[in-house]
């Protein structure tokens, strides 16, 4: 069965935001060649490009204040753009042998990525205390991984239910799942300090959550900011999937809810749809085409929890 995924992003500026720290990012990789002398009719030094065998989706938000914020949030989505070039091993390829070491190399871009917000502070103190919350999805078919710190998240639809599959990184969270307080009792402001993000506090020691499982036709991930999901609950959102629409208008009708309710907060969404090819149209912007033969029941989503350690309290500006 030959398949499409349809890809799509767009931020917006809160109503009562200055600047949008937020950021995102969609992107192919690839395989390239470089071609220095040739007999054939391609020009010296031109770069010839294989076919699309992998995704890469990216939100990232900023703390601290407005200016910090925005460097924040850049810089995160800079360094693992980078890491994924130059230094990540590429495993175009999915298999179970090679599970655990693309885990490992998706942590340690992570890991890279707080090194180098702790030397930016370092060369500019007057910078202390920025930070990002970061929402990862890397995608060779049919295996995802998802990589998240902070309060941005990762949603999956199927069948028309929505799973979320990240946990927020902040003092909310923790006391909502420990029992002490119920949702509804949780002050605003403890869902704005993060327990764990990159950058931050310099005595802070980031601990990443990474989750795998095998995305099916038909499917729907959405990644995130937080100005989506404490504007839109989470039954709208599920319905705004479930809509038969392409990815850019699915995020139109997300930002446009954020809108309609007020939308005080810089909110960004990034739409991916995974779909069977069918009668649907070819000339996709943004694709992947993805050939799947999987007949085998989809695992369950599978959270990797690596080893706790003593994190920092962060503030989101």
């Amino acid at each position: 069965m030959t398949g499409k995924m349809d890809c799509y992003g767009l931020t917006q500026t809160g109503s009562k935001q200055l600047q949008n720290q937020d950021q995102f990012l969609i992107a192919d990789l690839e395989k390239s060649m470089r071609i220095h002398l040739s007999s054939l009719s391609l020009d010296n030094h031109s770069r010839v490009f294989g076919n699309s065998q992998a995704k890469l989706l990216m939100v990232a938000e900023g703390t601290g204040n407005p200016e910090t914020g925005d460097l924040a949030s850049r810089l995160a989505t800079d360094s693992i753009t980078r890491y994924f070039l130059n230094n990540m091993p590429w495993f175009l390829q999915w298999d179970e042998e090679s599970d655990d070491d693309m885990c490992d190399a998706l942590i340690n871009a992570f890991e890279q990525c707080q090194q180098r917000m702790e030397s930016d502070v370092q060369e500019h103190p007057e910078r202390a205390g920025m930070g990002a919350s970061l929402t990862l999805a890397y995608m060779v078919w049919p295996q995802l991984y998802v990589v998240h710190t902070g309060h941005t998240r990762c949603f999956l639809y199927r069948q028309s239910n929505l799973h979320q599959l990240t946990r927020d990184h902040s003092l909310a969270e923790r006391l909502v799942t420990n029992g002490t307080l119920e949702a509804d009792e949780v002050p605003e402001i403890w869902k704005n300090l993060l327990l764990n993000s990159i950058g931050g506090d310099g005595d802070s020691v980031l601990n990443p959550d990474i989750c795998k499982m095998q995305i099916q036709m038909g499917d729907a991930l959405l990644l995130c900011t937080d100005g989506l999901t404490k504007h839109v609950p989470d039954s709208v959102i599920s319905e705004i999937l479930g809509q038969d629409t392409m990815a850019n208008d699915t995020c139109v009708s997300l930002l446009n809810e954020v809108k309609d309710r007020g939308g005080t907060d810089n909110t960004t969404v990034v739409v991916a749809r995974f779909l069977d090819l069918g009668d649907q149209d070819v000339a996709m912007i943004d694709s992947l085409d993805v050939e799947t033969g999987n007949t085998q029941p989809t695992p369950k989503a599978k959270i990797l929890k690596p080893k706790q350690k003593p994190i920092a309290g962060k503030r989101n500006g």
